[in-house]
């Protein structure tokens, strides 16, 4: 005797989800499949046309559900990671920044306390920088050293019983470029930043691509041949009585492949990110290592402003002839400066950072290589792992249940 189908309180624990969307009062007795579109057979059927549009809904939404827990790994693995590299870059800057102010306080002391604005300033710019702001590395590295120099003539190269006045500052800040008392550190220091922070931008905003590609793949807009195949595969063994019944491997495997066939034309693609991913990788060595110029940077200008200290008096003398004589503030408004090392709140350094940077670049790029061919795999994957029946066992064909 045909038995017709159970009410959903009695299907597999896989279709459960559906109980508010199949209601039992949708399953009738045994009948002929004549109004069904899809679900149609020989044999009597217990489903209705309302039932198969349903079933319809609810193979769209598995296979939908079933991608996103597909890349869910995937995903995680690329947005953990994003936040870790930036997080990085930030410990890195900050790093960076207490390592300048320490050496500049050891090696020049009189004018360290004032240069921690100007310090500071220049690593938020290069930290806005990394993270995406379209700054000019020239620009904020230029606006450094013009702001450096007054100190630099103030406190060593023109020393004084008071501070040169605001006007007098202003116009020495504006000689800087004239003068060029650093040398050739501005324009190195420029080319630094720039060229490994370009790399650093390229790999955020690469593994931000990555994560579209996986959002818009997830959302995979289904055809009309798809969902008829999948409610034929998934769901038209129900209307049969059948509810445990899994497909034939060699009918999922065609059925997926077919669904899934834009995915597969990702896959070239996907394994050229992955590729160009490794290359910009390999890039970030070297004169890119962003770890190595950032935490040079003190070393750099440690050197700079010992060579406009050592070249003292031609600057001076290029200074007085552009700005005249050096105009002083009064006595009473001269700003008191501290000659205690402790007077500057200096961050503990970073301990171990090591080749931070460059550890989790290597263990990022191990993990992910691992999902080179997730694309053009997929639908093999998903049959293998999930939707298809084991080997040996009874599984459905399309049509019925064969062995």
């Amino acid at each position: 005797m045909f038995r017709c189908c159970a009410p959903v309180e009695n299907f597999p624990e896989q279709f459960r989800i559906y109980s508010s969307l199949l209601s039992v009062r949708d399953y009738t007795a045994a009948q002929a499949s004549s109004d069904l579109q899809v679900c149609m057979s020989k044999n009597l059927t217990c489903c209705t046309k309302k039932m198969e549009e349903k079933y319809q809904v609810a193979a769209r939404r598995d296979i939908q559900n079933l991608l996103q827990t597909s890349s869910s790994s995937l995903k995680f693995l690329i947005s953990r990671n994003v936040a870790a590299f930036q997080e990085t870059f930030e410990a890195l800057i900050w790093q960076a920044e207490n390592h300048t102010n320490v050496v500049l306080h050891a090696s020049y002391r009189s004018m360290a306390d004032q240069a921690v604005g100007p310090v500071r300033e220049l690593f938020t710019d290069i930290s806005l920088f990394l993270l995406g702001s379209e700054l000019s590395v020239d620009d904020l590295v230029q606006r450094f050293f013009d702001a450096l120099f007054p100190l630099v003539y103030n406190h060593l190269i023109n020393p004084g019983l008071s501070d040169i006045s605001p006007s007098y500052a202003e116009c020495v800040r504006s000689s800087r470029r004239d003068v060029r008392p650093f040398a050739a550190a501005p324009g190195l220091l420029a080319d630094q930043i720039a060229r490994c922070g370009v790399s650093g931008k390229l790999l955020i905003q690469a593994l931000h691509l990555g994560i579209e590609v996986i959002n818009t793949t997830d959302h995979l807009q289904l055809s009309r041949e798809c969902r008829r195949a999948l409610l034929k595969m998934h769901y038209c063994p129900h209307c049969q009585g059948l509810t445990q019944s899994k497909p034939c491997m060699g009918y999922c495997l065609n059925v997926m492949r077919g669904c899934l066939a834009s995915m597969a034309e990702i896959d070239s693609h996907w394994r050229e990110f992955v590729h160009s991913l490794e290359g910009l990788s390999a890039r970030m060595q070297g004169p890119q290592d962003l770890e190595q110029v950032l935490l040079g940077v003190h070393t750099l200008l440690h050197d700079a402003v010992g060579h406009a200290q050592k070249n003292g008096p031609r600057l001076s003398a290029q200074v007085h002839k552009l700005c005249g004589a050096p105009s002083r503030r009064p006595a009473q408004s001269v700003s008191i400066q501290h000659s205690s090392r402790d007077s500057i709140p200096l961050k503990a350094a970073l301990s171990g950072s090591g080749d931070s940077l460059a550890v989790r670049r290597r263990d990022f790029l191990n993990s992910l290589r691992l999902y080179r061919t997730f694309y053009g795999g997929l639908a093999d994957q998903l049959c293998v792992s999930e939707l298809a029946s084991g080997d040996g066992q009874a599984c459905w064909n399309g049509t019925d249940i064969v062995k």
